[in-house]
């Protein structure tokens, strides 16, 4: 199964319309030739917490969402991805449930990683801690066995609570191993295509590491689940957050990565009227990769750019997007702040919002996405151009839920009527079905307030131009019968 060159839609199980019924509804009668490279839907297993991120299990479905029976019907349209936390499980799936009743002696003690398989004594060692990565103020949990009152501390990379919601998983286990192949072999059969692992980078824990990305071991466990999903027909998406370097590894080693560093760099490039920086970045990013401006979280700073941006240019960056509404998501760890303090991990927002609810502006980012090589992906608050949500951030205290908008079937039949979205899905239909996209890609000189960027296959043929001062695009491509047509987005 080959990953389709055309556009993708990104949607949470219930925020086009309510259901995954409702989600098949809206998608084949106002979507159906514009999400032809399939739906990426966020988890719809039942969780915990962190809006599906802390999955019970992968073999059920939430009953608020449906059932595979609606997946599978969607599937019939659509090529499905999904989630895979392949880092941690929630605290409240039966495995640890079952932990948490009998200590060592459950038949589920081997998924989780009590200390003592990091320390010999059990004892956490704070120069080791350290030097890691920290995705909360300490990588692990205590809790209390009910049948003996003993306390056993796991380890817990990612959570807000404590003890935390969302518990790491042993991939040295061999249940883990085997608990992996049973979610995968249900994938399968409920005919999902593309399986993204989430948080992938963060499954080996070595001592005196930053236990992120940790080589040569990462690679093993990766070798290994790519053998699995190639057996049953499965592509991968391992999601990685961190410098460009790690991407451009997993690149060299043959997987599809996602491009976490275009959404930040498009946004430059508008703010500032310079494709500068733009234009650099694009003749040298691999090309197997998944494109995409906005998503549940939000926009990539650091570490995904560290190295590739001056931090006080993009302290002046932030400030805008501060200016426009914004919230940020901050660095925990001292040791991966810049010098000069600067220590934006994600900039929240929603990308119509951030640039100005400009109609010309925001056309203009889709136009660069969709000429980048890859596979675009497009937010479904992209879709519809919807802009921030401050009630819903102010209700829940949630930064990241300005970006994470429900809307109703009225809500997107009001939204199909704006003009812009008009034009995003026109834009779309034309980077689905124009064959030049399958061709070779180039980077066109210009001066600095330009874009030009171009794909020819043949004699197919199309070019971007941009006028960043305008934010005006215009695509030059061969029409059907051969003759030079110009699109104005």
């Amino acid at each position: 199964m080959a990953v389709k060159n055309q556009v993708q839609l990104i949607t949470y199980p219930d925020s086009l319309g309510g259901d995954l019924k409702m989600l098949n509804k809206v998608m084949t009668e106002h979507f159906a030739d514009i999400f032809k490279g399939g739906v990426h839907i966020l988890p719809p297993f039942p969780s915990s917490g962190d809006r599906g991120f802390a999955p019970l299990t992968y073999l059920e479905i939430d009953p608020e969402f449906g059932g595979w029976e609606d997946i599978r019907k969607i599937g019939e349209n659509f090529d499905i991805l999904v989630d895979l936390m392949v880092n941690h499980i929630s605290q409240k799936s039966e495995y640890f449930q079952d932990f948490l009743a009998k200590g060592r002696q459950s038949q589920y003690a081997d998924l989780f990683i009590t200390l003592d398989k990091l320390w010999e004594d059990g004892q956490p060692v704070q120069e080791d801690i350290d030097k890691m990565f920290l995705r909360r103020p300490l990588p692990y949990s205590t809790f209390t066995i009910e049948e003996t009152g003993e306390q056993e501390t796991v380890w817990t990379t990612f959570g807000k609570t404590d003890p935390s919601e969302q518990i790491d998983l042993d991939i040295k286990s061999e249940q883990v191993r085997q608990l992996l192949t049973d979610f995968f072999t249900n994938f399968k059969e409920q005919n999902v295509k593309i399986v993204r692992l989430d948080a992938v980078g963060y499954v080996v824990k070595k001592l005196g590491t930053s236990c992120f990305f940790v080589e040569p071991e990462i690679y093993e466990f990766l070798d290994w689940i790519m053998e699995l999903a190639n057996s049953l027909g499965i592509e991968l998406l391992p999601e990685v957050h961190s410098h460009y370097s790690i991407q451009h590894k997993l690149a060299e080693h043959g997987f599809w990565i996602y491009d976490f560093i275009l959404p930040y760099r498009v946004l430059e490039t508008l703010i500032n009227k310079s494709s500068k920086n733009l234009a650099i970045y694009l003749k040298n990013r691999p090309h197997k990769q998944f494109t995409m401006l906005d998503c549940h979280d939000g926009i990539p700073v650091k570490p995904d750019l560290d190295g590739l941006i001056d931090t006080k240019e993009a302290k002046d960056i932030v400030d805008v997007c501060l200016e426009r509404g914004s919230n940020l998501s901050l660095i925990l760890s001292d040791e991966h702040k810049a010098e000069d303090g600067f220590d934006v991990h994600q900039i929240r927002c929603s990308y119509y919002s951030v640039l100005n609810s400009d109609d010309d502006a925001y056309l203009a980012a889709r136009a660069i996405q969709f000429f980048t090589p890859g596979v675009p992906q497009v937010y479904y608050v992209g879709l519809l151009a919807g802009e921030n949500d401050v009630e819903n951030v102010a209700r829940t205290g949630e930064g990241r839920e300005i970006n994470r908008h429900n809307f109703t079937l009225e809500e997107i039949e009001e939204s199909l009527e704006k003009p812009v979205v008009q034009r995003l899905l026109k834009l779309i239909r034309f980077r689905n079905e124009n064959e030049a996209f399958s061709g070779e890609f180039q980077v066109l000189d210009s001066p600095d307030s330009e874009i030009r960027l171009s794909w020819r296959n043949g004699s197919k043929h199309c070019s971007l131009f941009i006028d960043l001062e305008t934010n005006r695009s215009t695509i030059e491509y061969v029409g059907e019968s051969g003759e030079m047509a110009q699109y104005n987005i």
